[in-house]
């Protein structure tokens, strides 16, 4: 096994995360379709509990489905006829049938964005499009995997919502336990931007920011889980992981159905955890199989920042080991210096045919700014992340301009000002008279 980092922090918390002194059990289980957690290393199956490390060889655990079975054509519309959140894809979902009807943020089906302008600024020839993940309730993707998490939450009888962020997860994990009537704490690195320390203590819940980097949170985490403080705690991104991660395949299903039920020849996915790229592959990987697509080549592409590329750095050396690092840039969305599924998104960008790139903080600031005045679109680091890796990419030839291309944002610029402050303010201060402005050399006929 290849998860030297994943293993080393199961050894210390598998037992306590299925030990029901610190995790309750619920009596029955309705996760839906989720039938059995299976271990992605070795297969071996474990009955649907609070636990994300396989007891057998520490190997990340994740939802086993019994997927729909019947018309491709008759799941297709009832899935185009349900929500316009993530829950029209309960029959693909880890929760109750009837989770619609139950207090929840209804996350998703966020808008797809066909960029020609953008296309025509990088030379691209081919369809291109924004899946603009911004205009989710708290603002960013996390609402679609906190959703999930909160269900699992509710059927384990977890009191308590918490875990481990980079930012955008604090907010959304504290405005989903507001909303589902769950007390929340949650944990952050304690140089996060503003806006998002903000926006995760407005929701009314716990916030404790850790002197260290968000390694340093999530091993502060697990030893939490491990202690009886932790009882009655659902931590999204640790324990409900197996659960709280299915909800990125919901990007997949809504692009597909966006593009009339097809796949893009090439998905640009922003690297953090790395969770959200392989779960994007598992999600086109089950349409697939229900036939609500046609199976055909697609390309995934993880882009990182320079100043936190593991993966990246990994994929150029051609290894297989992903190497911690420590984080040096403005995309403190994608600071995870030692990436739980960095290994994953090297063998899904080989097998697809894709590729890892990174680019400068300087390279992120001018993707923001480029897909702002192009398309009107203003998106947090991790988006100027994708766009200036597709930039990057199309420039050196690695990307076809021809294809059918997406590229992800994951969140609002607005959380994020403190990027682009210096570089963005008024063009001209003036006097309030006509005869200013002209002076200003702004008048247009």
């Amino acid at each position: 096994m290849r998860r030297k980092g994943l293993a080393s922090m199961a050894a210390q918390t598998v037992a306590s995360t299925t030990d029901t002194t610190t995790a309750p059990a619920a009596p029955s289980v309705d996760l839906g379709p989720a039938v059995a957690l299976s271990c992605r290393e070795c297969g071996e199956r474990t009955p649907l509990s609070p636990s994300f490390a396989c007891a057998s060889c520490f190997g990340p655990l994740e939802a086993a489905y019994e997927l729909p079975t019947g018309d491709p054509e008759a799941l297709r519309k009832a899935i185009e006829a349900g929500p316009e959140s993530i829950w029209r894809y309960a029959p693909l979902l880890p929760v109750p049938a009837d989770v619609a009807d139950k207090p929840n943020l209804n996350p998703g089906f966020t808008r797809l964005v066909k960029a020609d302008r953008l296309a025509a600024e990088l030379g691209v020839t081919g369809e291109l499009y924004v899946k603009d993940d911004s205009g989710n309730p708290t603002h960013s993707f996390k609402d679609r995997v906190v959703a999930i998490a909160v269900e699992a939450a509710r059927a384990f009888g977890f009191t308590t919502l918490s875990c481990s962020s980079t930012g955008n997860l604090a907010g959304a994990v504290g405005a989903a336990a507001a909303r589902a009537g769950l007390r929340s704490c949650v944990f952050i690195p304690h140089d996060l931007e503003q806006g998002k320390v903000v926006m995760a203590a407005v929701y009314g819940g716990d916030v404790v920011a850790i002197e260290g980097t968000y390694d340093d949170v999530n091993r502060f985490c697990s030893e939490l889980i491990g202690d009886p403080i932790g009882e009655g705690w659902g931590f999204t991104n640790v324990n409900l992981r197996p659960y709280y991660a299915e909800g990125s395949k919901t990007l997949a299903y809504e692009i597909c159905e966006q593009l009339g039920w097809r796949i893009p020849d090439q998905i640009v996915v922003p690297v953090a955890s790395g969770s959200q790229l392989t779960k994007i592959d598992k999600g086109l990987q089950e349409l697939i199989k229900v036939g609500l697509v046609e199976e055909k080549p697609y390309r995934i592409i993880a882009a990182q920042a320079e100043g936190c590329s593991p993966v990246s750095a990994a994929y150029k050396a051609g290894h297989d080991v992903v190497r911690p690092v420590k984080p040096d840039t403005i995309v403190k969305s994608l600071a995870i210096g030692n990436p739980a599924d960095g290994p994953y998104v090297l063998d899904i960008a080989r097998r697809t045919g894709g590729a890892v790139e990174d680019v400068t903080d300087e390279q992120v600031v001018e993707g923001i700014k480029l897909l702002a005045r192009t398309e009107g679109i203003f998106a947090e680091t991790a988006g100027g992340v994708t766009v200036g890796v597709a930039k990057k990419l199309l420039e050196s030839g690695v990307l076809d301009p021809a294809a059918t291309t997406v590229v992800i944002n994951t969140g609002d610029g607005l959380k994020t000002l403190d990027a682009v402050a210096a570089t963005s303010g008024p063009t001209a201060t003036i006097r309030p008279s006509l005869d200013a402005f002209r002076a200003a050399g702004l008048a247009t006929h």
